[in-house]
């Protein structure tokens, strides 16, 4: 199984909780990538599957679980959307679909929510493990928002508490619980103990 950790608007590999995701699910036999994606500048839907295509596209074909957070979220649906066969998965954090009233953000993020989503056929190629995750404090993307995510895939909501936008910001920079999801994912890609 392979793990590809998509990380959102403004943000990078290197931030949030996402070398500590890796490094712990590398650590554990599991092959991770965590491919830049360009932000702020250049940033779009078209740019962001270029470059998901290219990182991804050299290796060797592989089960693929896929780790969204913020706009990547949103990103990872595309993934799954024109998807040929099957994920093992798909975990959300801080997930959110269409325009937040940020102009800081909504701009740049226009594209990737330009067309409807095709939520039959991204419910048909998610795979058996699907979950998603809010902060019940999140300053930029409600929790109303994440769990209208979370309903169109039938995937359960864990909300946390005092985790924010589930980033650095608020000194979250671990993520056992997405850890914990991914291994189970590993034993179980039917789904059956990851929503458990």
């Amino acid at each position: 199984m392979r793990v590809v950790i998509l990380h959102g608007a403004h943000g990078g590999p290197e931030s949030n909780w996402f070398p500590w995701l890796h490094a712990a699910l590398e650590a554990e036999g599991i092959d991770t990538i965590r491919p830049r994606f360009p932000t702020p500048d250049g940033q779009s839907l078209t740019a962001w599957l270029h470059v998901y295509d290219r990182a991804v596209g050299s290796l060797p074909a592989a089960p693929t679980l896929l780790v969204g957070h913020s706009l990547d979220a949103a990103f990872a649906l595309r993934l799954v959307e024109r998807a040929v066969e099957p994920l093992v998965g798909l975990f959300l954090a801080a997930g959110f679909v269409g325009a937040l009233g940020l102009p800081a953000y909504d701009t740049i993020n226009q594209s990737f929510f330009a067309a409807p989503f095709d939520w039959p056929a991204i419910r048909a190629r998610k795979g058996g493990a699907c979950r998603c995750w809010a902060g019940a404090n999140d300053p930029y993307v409600p929790v109303s928002r994440s769990q209208a995510v979370a309903t169109r895939l039938g995937a359960p909501l864990e909300i946390l508490a005092g985790a924010g936008h589930l980033n650095s910001e608020t000194g979250f920079t671990t993520f056992p619980q997405m850890r914990e999801a991914i291994l189970a994912a590993r034993s179980d890609p039917t789904g059956q103990d990851a929503t458990a």
